[in-house]
């Protein structure tokens, strides 16, 4: 990791427009869990399903787009990038530090308001809090470099993963049945389910399946990225 681009990455992210953004979506799912609490509408069965809706299904995706496609994408899109390429630095490292900053910051705003909220809503009843993080947690890695790469390779990376995100996994995915095997959504709740012994935590993959092919989308979005930064340079160069 390159400590100088990890600077300047966090610096842009964490400027005041992209932090209202960020900081939005975890507000309200903290907000929300107090609510819940203080109404006493906080049973085993509520706390799930808004762990799952509003943690895992809404606002790790929406994090992970923001955070991806912003470490990376104003900067190959401005030009900006380039002044980073004629600099002696492997190509691998620019992509291993912008998804070091996507990752870190989604821990801030998406795994620890999971945790959060999962305390407040359930506290440690069927180890609900800390199954869920743990589900943000690996799936922040891979939407992470499914949306690094997706920035690298196009222009249209906010629309593209929006389409993934919000139709194929949450819309798509509940009306056919063999979609949510190629859902990192579904993945990542399959090793939430491993960890509760709530019964209304489910998912529809096997878990050596989902740890398969969550390595197996990190790897490849990580593998593309840098790929495709080499081609930038070259096509810089000429």
């Amino acid at each position: 990791m390159n400590a100088t681009i990890a600077m300047i990455t966090f610096r842009s992210m964490l400027g005041r427009r992209r932090a209202l953004l960020l900081l939005g979506l975890p507000l309200l799912l903290v907000a929300l869990a107090i609510g819940l609490k203080l109404t006493d509408y906080n049973d085993l069965d509520t706390s799930a399903d808004v762990l799952q809706r509003f943690g895992l299904a809404t606002l790790l995706p929406l994090l992970a787009l923001i955070a991806g496609t912003g470490v990376i994408g104003p900067e190959i899109d401005d030009g900006q990038i380039m002044y980073v390429l004629t600099k002696p630095i492997p190509r691998q490292v620019i992509v291993y530090t912008k998804l070091m900053v996507a990752f870190v910051l989604l821990v801030l705003f998406a795994v620890i308001p999971t945790l959060a909220s999962g305390l407040i809503l359930s506290g440690s009843d069927a180890a609900l809090a800390t199954s869920y993080t743990v589900g943000v947690l690996v799936g922040g890695i891979a939407y992470s470099a499914v949306f690094v790469a997706l920035a690298v390779v196009s222009r249209n990376a906010v629309t593209i993963g929006l389409l993934y995100a919000l139709v194929w996994e949450s819309l798509v995915g509940n009306f056919a049945p063999g979609a949510k095997s190629a859902s990192i959504q579904q993945w990542a709740l399959s090793v939430t389910d491993s960890l509760t012994d709530a019964s209304m935590v489910e998912s529809t993959v096997r878990l050596p399946l989902a740890i398969t092919l969550l390595a197996a989308v990190t790897v490849l979005g990580t593998a593309l990225a840098s790929i495709r930064l080499r081609t930038l340079a070259v096509a810089s160069a000429e």
